[in-house]
């Protein structure tokens, strides 16, 4: 790895041909980004995925004009150098990290695409002896720094008001079905199915060392049962709710955080001050539930906290009254 970094060019060391022959390969891969992206939105967000689309052409056209001015000063041979082959360049992440993040996810990148292309033909422009060139460079500069703005505007004109709610909704929707309800579920499921055990075990035994580990076993094996089940039981294809390892993750997750909230109290020796905390970490967990099913289930909070926390005591109570007797 670092032989890799030794082995880099520094930009300051490139001559004006390997910068031009660096830009044109960097239009190339941006190009290649913004078709991806597009392909990857055209079935659920249209609008969006023509935008990238036109942003795609505005790549290509920008190449184009710098394999002409590269071709009128150096000839037709453009030796090859990306990206990594400049220290301190800078880079694209992955595609594929970023395309499964979200629609406004990739409008982020796209925006620091186009800043990171624009600070470095401005570098390149200052660089560079042939006025030509220079005014090739620093023209392109300004296109770039415009071109956020000018997917905006592409935006606007392959959308309407409408459209644009409903791909926003389907977004919000995707998130909904895909991340908050296979998480919710694994927090309720690990903050109140736990509840009776761990406070069974508290309460029979009064030891917090017994009391954690029984605690830990219940959560993390939930987490991984839960994680488990959400995956392979729905693959996402027919019911749309998506990537089944990204809802299994989700799930086991949010299973094993739900129940290790209150079962980490008890890594404090005295049993008393323990339950205390863990008894108020429940109605944490139980309010944050609440607020999650009223912030993205629509569920009206009075009756949320009604369902929730009402259910949540009873079987707090149910593990407190067994491990009581």
């Amino acid at each position: 790895m670092f032989a890799s970094f030794a082995n880099r060019r520094r930009f300051s060391d490139l001559s004006e041909a390997e910068v031009l022959a660096l830009a044109i390969s960097s239009e190339e891969d941006d190009g290649r980004i913004y078709a991806t992206y597009a392909e990857k939105l055209r079935h659920d967000f249209p609008d969006t995925a023509a935008t990238f689309d036109e942003m795609a052409k505005e790549e290509d056209g920008h190449r184009a004009r710098l394999i002409d001015q590269f071709q009128r000063r150096f000839g037709r041979v453009i030796p090859l150098i990306r990206r990594e082959h400049v220290a301190g360049y800078y880079s694209r992440r992955p595609v594929w990290l970023v395309e499964n993040l979200g629609i406004d996810r990739i409008r982020e990148e796209a925006a620091r695409m186009e800043d990171d292309a624009a600070a470095f033909y401005t570098r390149a422009a200052q660089a560079s002896t042939d006025p030509a060139t220079r005014k090739l460079l620093g023209d392109l500069a300004m296109e770039e720094r415009k071109h956020y703005d000018l997917a905006e505007h592409m935006e606007a004109a392959h959308r309407t008001s409408d459209a644009r709610q409903e791909e926003d909704d389907r977004a919000r929707r995707q998130f909904v079905l895909t991340w908050v309800q296979p998480g919710l579920a694994g927090l309720m499921d690990g903050s109140v199915s736990t509840l009776a055990p761990i406070f069974a075990t508290a309460f029979a035994t009064q030891n917090s060392w017994t009391t954690l580990q029984v605690g830990l076993a219940a959560a993390l094996g939930a987490g991984i049962s839960m994680g488990f089940t959400e995956a392979a039981h729905d693959d996402g294809v027919i019911s749309g709710r998506g990537s089944p390892v990204k809802r299994g993750l989700a799930s086991g997750i949010m299973t094993a955080v739900g129940g290790l909230g209150h079962a980490l109290p008890y890594l404090i020796p005295d049993f008393w001050t323990a339950t205390g905390i863990a008894i108020v970490v429940v109605f944490a967990e139980l309010w944050a539930i609440t607020w999650i099913q009223n912030r993205y289930m629509e569920t009206p909070f009075l009756r949320a906290a009604v369902q929730v926390v009402i259910g949540g005591l009873l079987v707090l109570a149910t593990g407190i009254l067994i491990g009581g007797t």
